[in-house]
């Protein structure tokens, strides 16, 4: 046999996605490169690694610990390539961060030029809802996460980041006096994040406290969902500012003037007490205490200057 790390590296992705496309994509690799690959592995084994009924694929038994054995092949040799990093005197490791979706906007900022300056460091941020971050952190599968509700029920460890501003908004076509009544607002459709959202859980407070009757409503389980649904008119919403703004200054949404608005929270870095830092972790941190004013001066100026 004359299999190669890459190609270990690319059935172990196939045999976690279970999809060729979606394996291509997440290696940033072309579907026709990945196939061949998957085709020069498979050649050297006599007995199937994987089968496709109708459209889809399946790994077989035999395909499922060979994925197994690769992934644990991959990770002896991330560990020799560490290794020999830190004795150059280098930064090395993983560094795992979970973020709620909205913070998509945010977080990359934050870490753009601590993955430039180690570049032996090996980032996995996980992009999900608010419940799976908790429940990630709470497990240990991450070092940090970025949410914007603190979890009352973990004993953690935070640093504050930058203010999180949601507002009212509506497509371009929302016929809208200079200042809109909040009884105005009964007969439009409200669009919602899923249940458990900080952002939901937001926009649900602020119609109680203003006695916003709610007639009709939709739920949708991602924020880019909720934009999308604006734009093309189904409703209103409201939304973090920091995720819309080619969509406010492109005239496809815009803010509604309604009082109380915004509604202002922070994003939050927080790990448990109890997590023994990696020395990656430790250094990230550092990195966040020491650069994050001129992360927001020189990234979210424009957010700043929002009201």
């Amino acid at each position: 046999m004359n299999y190669t790390l890459h190609q270990l590296e690319i059935f172990r992705k196939i045999a976690e996605v279970k999809s060729v496309t979606k394996a291509s994509e997440q290696l940033f690799l072309t579907q026709p490169a990945v196939s061949i690959q998957l085709k020069n592995f498979q050649d050297q084994f006599n007995l199937p690694l994987f089968e496709v009924v109708g459209r889809k694929l399946y790994i077989t038994e035999f395909g499922e610990e060979i994925s197994e054995t690769a992934l644990k092949i991959l990770e002896q040799v991330a560990a020799i390539n560490y290794k020999s990093a830190i004795f150059e005197g280098k930064l090395a490791g993983k560094l795992k961060i979970a973020i709620v979706s909205t913070a998509k906007y945010v977080m990359p900022y934050f870490l753009s030029n601590f993955i430039k300056e180690n570049e032996m460091v090996d980032l996995t941020m996980d992009v999900t809802n608010k419940m799976s971050v908790i429940r990630s952190l709470e497990n240990n599968d991450c070092d940090f996460a970025m949410v914007s509700t603190i979890p009352r029920k973990l004993n953690i460890e935070r640093i504050e980041l930058m203010k999180n501003k949601l507002y009212f908004v509506a497509n371009k076509d929302y016929n809208t006096a200079k200042k809109i009544a909040l009884k105005a607002l009964n007969t439009s459709l409200f669009i919602f994040r899923e249940s458990g959202s900080a952002t939901r859980l937001a926009m649900e407070r602020y119609l109680i406290k203003h006695k916003i009757a709610v007639h009709k409503k939709m739920e949708l389980t991602s924020n880019e969902a909720v934009k999308q649904a604006v734009i093309a008119g189904l409703g209103i919403s409201i939304m973090p500012i920091i995720g819309i703004k080619n969509e406010l200054q492109n005239g496809d949404l815009q803010i509604l003037d309604i009082k109380d608005l915004p509604i202002e929270t922070n994003w939050h870095l927080i790990w448990l007490k109890s997590k023994n830092l990696s020395l990656v972790a430790k250094a990230f941190k550092k990195h966040i205490e020491e650069n994050k004013e001129e992360t927001i001066q020189q990234h979210f100026n424009w957010f700043l200057k929002t009201n």
